[in-house]
């Protein structure tokens, strides 16, 4: 039999007991039902007693030693024991678990930032405070973008596309870069990590600059070069043997000449990802244009189409946006065959205006489209040198639509072409009417 059962079989015989010697001691004194009662108020007494000393004790229970009391009330003091011995226990272990929680966060290199369902602070680590500049005694419980209140910082968090952080330099701070990512997680909560990505980005500065100073000052010389090689592939009495090795030799110049004139603007579109502004351009006119230098090439796909189902133009930098729309024609051109066909389209919806490029070429294989607009990244290398490709042009389209606040989709099967499409934001289209307006 269990102790807790034992004991209450305890209390039950002795009020029993209780009953049967007061209703006795009544019915000899002459009155049973008064010493039934006198008998009841006793163990009633008692048991009050009992329960003000459990009451005393769980009052000061942190000094004093439990009541010494047997039965029912002995059995209640045992499980209090229990269950506070229980709750000692788990609170020193939860407490040593915070303890290396703070330890381990505190030995990250990165800064730890939790935020609730509002974006407001409920902790961060030492790391997030000596890079944001938090302290615990001001900035708990304030929202985040009211202490970072960079335009990028905002604008990421207004997208809520935290797939990729976002680089932030803070005012506070010269020359320091910090690299923000939030990860959402349990009931609304975010869990923000920070790290100083300076070094990265001096680093990022000084490969730009020399590419851009070394592609400068190659192109005076290979200018010299290609004018030297242009000249002796028509001079007439140039040797037969050396006509072709000329000619290999100023194509490969031309190419040099190429990959600088890209280089030089990509270095000059990566020194600011800001969003530009720019007037309206008729895309029409323009896609009419890219069809054109298409059909000139010495050798091109049969049919090129120009579909044009909007007559809404695209505000941007004209330079620019020829510069991007002629590198995805220019590649379709290049790998579509002579029998395939190329596909120029614009439309606008309610999600802003698209520009498509879709070709009939040999498509790109799944695991190459994520680094397709990676600097030099080429897919079949052997083909894109034969076709006379820097490595250049979509990384130059990437760069243009982030200036122009677009992204860039591609979509491509394999042995039956690719499609990149260009997709601008509402505010980059302006209907043709509000042209006109604006010109009368």
């Amino acid at each position: 039999m269990q102790p807790a059962t034992q004991a209450w079989w305890f209390a039950a015989g002795r009020l029993l007991g209780t009953v049967l010697i007061g209703f006795s001691a009544g019915w000899l004194l002459g009155s049973p039902w008064g010493g039934l009662a006198c008998a009841l108020g006793l163990h009633l007494g008692w048991q009050l007693a009992n329960l003000f000393r459990l009451e005393w004790w769980l009052r000061h229970r942190s000094y004093a030693e439990p009541p010494d009391v047997g039965g029912v009330w002995g059995e209640i003091i045992a499980q209090i024991v229990r269950l506070h011995r229980r709750k000692r226990f788990h609170k020193q272990r939860f407490v040593q678990l915070m303890r290396q929680l703070q330890h381990s966060t505190a030995a990250l290199p990165n800064g730890v930032v939790i935020l609730n369902a509002q974006r407001e602070i409920v902790w961060f680590n030492l790391m997030a405070a000596r890079l944001l500049d938090l302290r615990r005694s001001a900035d708990l419980g304030l929202r985040i973008e009211n202490l970072l209140r960079e335009p990028e910082f905002k604008r990421y968090l207004e997208a809520r596309d935290y797939s990729n952080p976002v680089v932030i330099r803070p005012a506070t701070a010269e020359d320091c870069y910090l690299s923000l990512q939030v990860v959402p997680y349990g009931d609304g909560q975010q869990l923000m990590l920070v790290s100083d990505v300076s070094r990265q980005m001096r680093l990022e500065a000084v490969r730009r600059d020399f590419v851009a100073n070394a592609s400068h000052e190659l192109r005076s010389p290979l200018t010299v070069i290609t004018g030297y090689l242009e000249t002796l592939c028509q001079d007439p009495a140039l040797d037969r043997d050396l006509q072709g090795p000329v000619a290999e030799m100023r194509r490969q110049a031309e190419r040099m000449t190429g990959i600088i004139r890209d280089l030089l603007e990509l270095s000059r579109l990566e020194e600011t990802d800001e969003v530009g502004g720019g007037q309206p351009l008729d895309v029409a006119a323009l896609t009419s244009l890219l069809r054109k230098d298409v059909l000139a090439r010495p050798v091109h796909p049969r049919d090129v189409r120009v579909r044009i189902d909007s007559d809404s133009q695209l505000i941007g930098d004209e330079p620019e946006i020829h510069s991007a729309f002629s590198n995805l024609v220019d590649n379709a051109a290049k790998y579509t065959p002579p029998e395939g066909s190329i596909e120029m389209r614009w439309w606008v919806d309610e999600n802003g205006g698209h520009f498509a490029v879709t070709d009939t070429g040999m498509g790109i294989p799944p695991e190459h489209i994520p680094r397709l607009t990676e600097r030099f990244y080429r897919v079949d290398a052997g083909r894109s040198r034969a076709t006379g490709g820097s490595g250049l042009g979509l990384a130059i389209v990437k760069h243009v639509l982030q200036r122009h606040g677009a992204e860039l989709e591609v979509r491509s099967t394999l042995g039956s072409g690719s499609t990149f499409v260009c997709h601008f934001p509402p505010e980059r289209v302006q209907p043709a009417r509000a042209v006109l307006a604006a010109t009368v």
